[in-house]
């Protein structure tokens, strides 16, 4: 049985000192609570944090690590400067207020980014000592950002998924992080970097493409030869153990309580941390607006808010705790009696048999965070609701609206909405509330939170057993003794070599492209070699051909097989074309040009190239899909071909490409060593026309006919340095 690491920022189990006794509990937390019950399910150590400083139990460190163990948790002790630095600090005071959109609560510190970086090196190197060969390695949230690539570097070959539990901001929010490229990059470490939402899954694709230019295709990138998968999986809840609570006798004479005391007033129950990402304070203004326009509700409705202590040390949260106890007072001294308190207050943490109560006694669950990543509150007060009596009122910026569209959604800036919600729920008829949570509640039921470790884990094997699929052609080194061993036995040898993403990266813009000394080197060196036919296959016009490689010796290819030119003989046409055509079709790609900006047009002699790279994503593939289909009926009309690539779209006359360029060589002679390397699509036509004996190479990973496949242009060029040597 593969065994299942979990790491994050802080244990299931926490270590306390008091009076000089070790003790330890169960720890709070949405993780730890969420995926106990998988924990049963699988061999698995648990990584991360005891919660206590270093220096407060270096002497009975041993001791602590053994009896942790006992609850398959591993400790990684962090000291107090680590612990103010990376926790409270980058994680706490730049990461959390930055991905929730509270851009302006922020503080940059060098320090605080000095010490993430240590304290993620710290469970990289945990981690690599524990890690067997076939172990799942799964990472969790904010905290470890970093690690992910971090441990690739260590363990290149292992199964790392990593989840996100809070949102992902859109770029423009996430690039006024100083650090994020390489933040970006950490996540990137793993095989498969999952999120509550589509929403955020798009968000980081986005950030990944703006930031450090690698492209995505079906929510993949290709990122240091390796497939990641991006997805959304939506936390579920252990559903059945909330919704059989409502059957436990103990639990049931809470809510006799809870009801005797409030009497025949209709509750509604508010439970949160105290955070600014919450909405308290926007949500008790809401309740206000509502008894002051509802008089007739007063008296008869009573908020029962739950506020749980978060980070207390932290100055924002001192602010928000005095702006909420200030509109308790005001909102209770305004409307209340002397037999009624619209507001009852509770600053504490509830244990499961004290929060299970007010699910069930909750008439209305008041849920308006002003964004969250989920909010499993939601779905553990929708699991309570047995005889499915009870409106769930939910902020539409919490990534369960997106599973729970059958509760009232709101806007949780909007009080008056807000205010309007809170009528319609206490009017909502029973048999209405019972048909919407009967929906939700049988979701919720299918995905619960086991079904969702098992999606992310099913999924994370899938994304491991396809980069096997596309590494199975990896030029192993036998393979590569073997090709140069041929190549050095040949005497008449046949070298097709695409330029862009083959020798060297493809980056779009042409300035960066130009062949350095190296590669013209190597290339003249081949060329020079008189076994040797040397033949550049591009797609580039023939005059930036001849301006590169036109001292070289070598034959040249252009415009993807429109332009051959070998040794001997100047340029000449693959057959002859017309390129009268253009004076219908470049009007239409001017209009594209003029209708999305940072697109471009590229005019060879017989096709023109919209290019469209540097534009958003999205606007690019929306206009890229229409001007195909502009295109479609007219290239039919006028016997051309419409070629979809790597952010580009060609016209073009029908019946060229490489493949039929480079067949004239291959035909010239008999050649005992043929050797074919690309990178892209249109090399695809190369890879089919050489003989079955020759070798093909593709360039970076992916579906392709070629027999091999090498990492990156650095990759060929080294292969042919080994070849000039010969």
């Amino acid at each position: 049985m593969k065994r299942l690491l979990i790491v994050s920022n802080r244990l299931p189990v926490t270590v306390t000192k008091r009076e000089g006794k070790i003790r330890y509990t169960q720890s709070v937390g949405g993780l730890a609570t969420g995926l106990s019950s998988l924990l049963r399910s699988y061999e698995n150590m648990w990584i991360g944090w005891p919660g206590i400083a270093y220096e407060r139990v270096k002497d009975q460190k041993p001791r602590i690590k053994r009896t942790l163990m006992q609850y398959n948790c591993h400790p990684v002790f962090l000291n107090q400067y680590d612990i103010e630095q990376f926790y409270y600090g980058f994680c706490n005071r730049i990461i959390w207020p930055l991905f929730h959109y509270f851009s302006q609560y922020a503080t940059y510190n060098k320090n605080n980014w000095d010490s993430y970086q240590r304290v993620n090196q710290i469970f990289c190197n945990r981690i690599k000592h524990i890690a067997k060969a076939d172990d799942i390695i799964w990472i969790h949230d904010y905290h470890l950002l970093l690690l992910p690539q971090l441990l690739r570097k260590e363990l290149p070959n292992a199964s790392i998924g990593f989840f996100l539990h809070i949102p992902f901001p859109s770029s423009e929010v996430f690039r006024t992080l100083p650090s994020r490229k390489e933040i970006v990059r950490g996540m990137l470490g793993a095989d498969l970097v999952g999120f509550h939402t589509y929403d955020y899954a798009h968000h980081y694709l986005q950030t990944v493409r703006r930031l450090l230019g690698y492209e995505h295709s079906k929510a993949q990138v290709n990122f240091d030869n390796r497939i990641v998968r991006v997805d959304a999986f939506p936390m579920g809840i252990d559903y059945d153990q909330f919704h059989r609570a409502a059957e436990d006798e103990g639990i049931q004479k809470e809510v006799r309580k809870i009801k005797k005391r409030v009497g025949e007033r209709k509750i509604i129950v508010s439970i949160d941390r105290l955070d600014y990402t919450k909405g308290i304070a926007q949500r008790l203004e809401a309740f206000d607006y509502f008894l002051e326009t509802n008089p007739k509700y007063r008296e008869k409705v009573t908020l029962i808010l739950v506020a749980v202590p978060s980070r207390t040390g932290v100055e924002q949260y001192a602010l928000l705790k005095r702006e909420v106890d200030e509109l308790i007072s005001r909102i209770n001294g305004k409307y209340g009696t002397i037999g009624w308190i619209p507001i009852w207050y509770l600053y504490r943490f509830l244990p499961f048999k004290n929060l299970v109560p007010l699910y069930l006694a909750g008439d209305v669950a008041l849920i308006t965070p002003i964004r969250d990543g989920m909010n499993l509150i939601a779905k553990e007060y929708l699991a309570t609701k047995k005889y499915k009596k009870g409106v769930l009122i939910l902020s539409e910026m919490a990534g369960a609206s997106k599973i729970l569209g059958e509760a009232i959604i709101v806007n949780p800036n909007d009080k008056e909405e807000i205010a309007g919600a809170i009528k319609n729920a206490l009017r909502m008829p029973e048999h209405e509330q019972m048909r919407r949570n009967d929906v939700m509640q049988r979701r919720l039921k299918r995905y619960n939170v086991e079904r969702w470790a098992h999606d992310f884990l099913d999924n994370l094997s899938r994304i491991k057993l396809k980069q096997q699929e596309l590494t199975a052609k990896n030029l192993r080194a036998e393979v590569r003794k073997k090709i140069l061993r041929e190549y050095s036995e040949s005497r008449n040898r046949l070298l097709l070599l695409d330029y862009d993403g083959t020798l060297v990266s493809f980056t779009g813009e042409p300035a960066k492209a130009i062949p350095d000394r190296e590669i013209v080197k190597v290339l003249r060196t081949l060329a020079d070699n008189s076994r040797n036919e040397l033949v550049i296959v591009s797609g580039r016009d023939r005059a930036t051909l001849d301006k590169w490689f036109g001292n070289v010796g070598c034959g040249l290819i252009a415009e993807h097989g429109v332009w051959f030119k070998n040794k001997k003989y100047a340029w000449a046409m693959i057959k002859p074309l017309k390129n009268d055509w253009k004076e219908q079709i470049q009007p239409i790609l001017e209009l594209y040009v003029d209708r999305t900006p940072g697109t471009s047009i590229e005019e060879k002699d017989y096709s023109i190239v919209w290019h469209y790279r540097k534009t958003d994503q999205r606007l690019g593939e929306l206009r890229a899909s229409e001007l195909k289909e502009r295109l479609l009926d007219l290239a039919s009309a006028l016997n051309l071909s419409i070629l979809e690539g790597s952010k580009v779209i060609e016209v073009k006359n029908k019946g060229i490409n490489k493949g039929i360029a480079a067949q004239k060589w291959i035909d010239s002679k008999t050649w005992d060593f043929i050797i074919a390397i690309g990178d892209d699509w249109t090399d695809e036509d190369t890879f089919e026309v050489v003989p079955k004996k020759s070798y093909s190479i593709k360039v970076g990973i992916g579906y392709t006919k070629a027999k091999y496949t090498i990492p990156s242009p650095q990759d060929a060029r080294n292969l042919l340095k080994e070849f000039a040597k010969c």
